[in-house]
């Protein structure tokens, strides 16, 4: 019997979708190359073609891994490449304007387009190893106090420290899940919080990273799911979250009690989770603080920031969230800023409202952070 092969179905959707990805990969490449390699800097004749081989290999190259899901190997190859490459477009049309400065005072080619071009690799290699070094190191710890008017005095000076985005993935840190923990457990925090994005990646194939959450030495331990929990079996790291001793808040709540004094930590499930085909999963706020007494006041994780308005509605005290990054790698904050109310720190929402939103601990995808430095918060309560 004679057996054919199935063909990828040819959609609307994959036209567009490849036509983008080409467009956009060629502009992040070309940008920089016409800045490096400018026709009017006058480089030696193979200077300038050798580059366009490099530069169009480096393209493919990044694409090609891309598509190979599951390979760790091809994931931090091509993850670099695309915060290289994002970075060396940014800075190629701030020297721009540079180039511009330099063109009305005078100043003429080649020297002006050798100039640039010299600039621009300064900048490009010292703004990535920065990057790196800033993504890798164990994160800063910033301390912040909130003042919540309804805290009964008996809860006044109650720390809790907030990790996210841990995003353990295809580079292994274990090493760093280890000095980050060690970095939370000098803090004799009394509570701790994983706000979501453990990692990329299953519960099994990022264990080792992950494993040294277990040893946070706090009294309460919480934690939620993110985004990225449901690209990868969400369920699969709740319990393993339980067995290395965190509560995990699925929509609901646990009041911390000092003497009559209450005080409620509730958790959402991500905002993602009801369309991510994980039977019993979708976030429910009003589900979280069922039962909750109403003269407490609410510390609520929720993932990300645009969960707000919900908490508003419902009369939360204070939201902590992270998802955003800070933006990681700049000016990328801009665009996140489009999808979510905060990029980052302490904002007010109502007259009882507060949100709290992490830059958080790892990075997603190019392992770099510029101008968005990672955070492990550590947060004092403040009563009126």
């Amino acid at each position: 019997m004679t057996t054919t092969a199935t063909r990828p179905r040819i959609t609307v959707r994959r036209v567009v979708f490849t036509l983008v990805l080409f467009s956009v990969t060629t502009l992040l490449f070309w940008v920089p190359f016409e800045g490096l390699f400018a026709a009017s800097a006058e480089w030696p004749d193979p200077v300038r073609p050798i580059a366009a081989v490099v530069f169009v290999a480096a393209a493919i190259t990044m694409i090609v891994l891309f598509t190979q899901r599951g390979s760790d190997r091809a994931a931090r190859v091509s993850q670099f490449l695309l915060g290289f490459v994002w970075i060396a477009f940014v800075w190629t049309l701030i020297s721009d304007v540079v180039r511009l400065g330099l063109a009305l005072g005078g100043v003429e080619n080649p020297f002006r387009s050798r100039f640039i071009a010299v600039l621009l690799a300064v900048l490009i290699v010292t703004v990535t190893v920065y990057g790196v070094y800033e993504a890798m190191r164990v994160p800063r710890i910033k301390r912040q106090d909130v003042t919540i008017p309804r805290l009964d005095p008996a809860f006044d000076g109650l720390t809790v420290a907030v990790i996210t985005d841990t995003h353990y993935g295809a580079i292994n840190r274990a090493k760093w899940s280890r000095g980050m923990v060690d970095a939370v457990n000098e803090l004799g925090a009394d509570v701790a919080v994983h706000v979501g994005d453990i990692a990329d990646g299953t519960a099994e194939q990022r264990l080792e990273q992950a494993t040294p959450l277990g040893e946070v030495n706090t009294e309460h331990r919480f934690y939620i799911t993110g985004n990225h929990e449901y690209y990868s079996n969400a369920q699969g790291w709740i319990d393993l979250m339980t067995r290395l001793g965190w509560k995990a808040l699925r929509n609901e709540h646990v009041a911390l009690e000092r003497g009559d004094a209450k005080l409620v930590f509730a958790g959402i499930d991500d905002i993602t989770a009801g369309h991510s085909g994980e039977p019993g999963h979708a976030a429910d706020l009003a589900l979280a603080l069922r039962g909750a007494d109403s003269t407490a006041p609410v510390v609520l994780l929720a993932h990300q920031p645009s969960e707000i308005k919900k908490a508003v509605g419902a009369g939360v005290d204070l939201q902590l969230s992270g998802h955003t990054h800070g933006g990681q790698i700049w000016p990328f904050h801009y665009l996140v800023r489009l999808q979510q109310p905060v990029v980052a720190g302490l904002s007010r929402h109502s007259d009882r409202t507060q949100l709290y939103t992490s830059r958080g601990a790892g990075f997603w995808g190019p392992p770099m952070r510029v101008f968005a430095p990672s955070e492990i918060t550590l947060l004092t309560l403040k009563a009126a």
